[in-house]
């Protein structure tokens, strides 16, 4: 079997944004950037769970200022990606299959709103980056985890953008990178689930499109149940 390759580290590893219409801007805000440079790595356990980690010591792997990092870090504790311990340091958060079905729970709710109100809010410009985003899904590399993680932030922010519906983005996005980073982590034949993901999610971006509710929604209640029945089975290959 070939080996997947997550890749190495990469500094400032998102250092562009949509803004929610198709066009990648390029980030200005540090923190922003600090935030996704540390997620990643969190994601990808090159910050594995259980370790603890001085604050210099992220500054030096991000290349960016305490200030940045110190919000950054504020954001993943929010999100329960890390735990903040004064004069101790930064302590990366575990996962188990227990806190993922929780999660996924509410999810499933808040992912069948956003998307039934993307097909009816989205706009002309959303829905050609949708288009874009799914042959992007269909051409990606097996072997490159980190651009497919990517590709699906950038498909969870696009349809909660889609959705104008600016509670519903934050509640939104700690929800799916949690969920990301338990998939991610627990996978055991990435080529297959890879392919599995970025079909559903062409099936949510399709409907999405083409003004079909009810298909957006069912497909989102696919992509979660399969997220579930992944999670079930981390448990029997341990």
């Amino acid at each position: 079997m070939s080996r997947v390759k997550s890749g190495k580290p990469e500094l400032r590893l998102a250092d562009t944004v949509s803004d929610g219409r198709g066009r990648v801007q390029k980030k200005t805000n540090k923190a922003d950037q600090a935030y996704d440079a540390l997620q990643s790595m969190i994601t990808f356990q090159e910050l594995p769970p259980g370790s603890m980690l001085s604050e210099a010591a992220l500054m030096e792997l991000t290349g960016f200022g305490r200030t940045p990092v110190r919000e950054a870090l504020q954001r993943l504790a929010r999100e329960r990606m890390v735990e903040i311990h004064p004069n101790r340091g930064v302590f990366v958060a575990g996962t188990s299959v227990e806190a993922q079905l929780k999660l996924l729970e509410l999810r499933r709710t808040v992912e069948e709103l956003a998307v039934r109100l993307a097909t009816h809010r989205a706009n002309a410009e959303q829905k050609e980056a949708m288009g874009r985003l799914t042959g992007r899904l269909d051409n990606l590399p097996d072997a490159d985890l980190k651009a497919f993680e990517r590709t699906l932030k950038e498909i969870h922010e696009l349809i909660a953008t889609a959705a104008d519906n600016d509670y519903l983005l934050v509640a939104m996005t700690p929800l799916q990178g949690l969920s990301r980073r338990f998939w991610f982590a627990h996978m055991q034949s990435p080529g297959e689930e890879l392919a599995t993901a970025a079909s559903l999610h062409s099936a949510i971006l399709h409907a999405i499109c083409h003004g079909d509710e009810e298909e957006a929604a069912s497909a989102s209640l696919r992509l979660n149940d399969y997220l579930v029945e992944f999670s079930y089975r981390t448990i029997h290959s341990r």
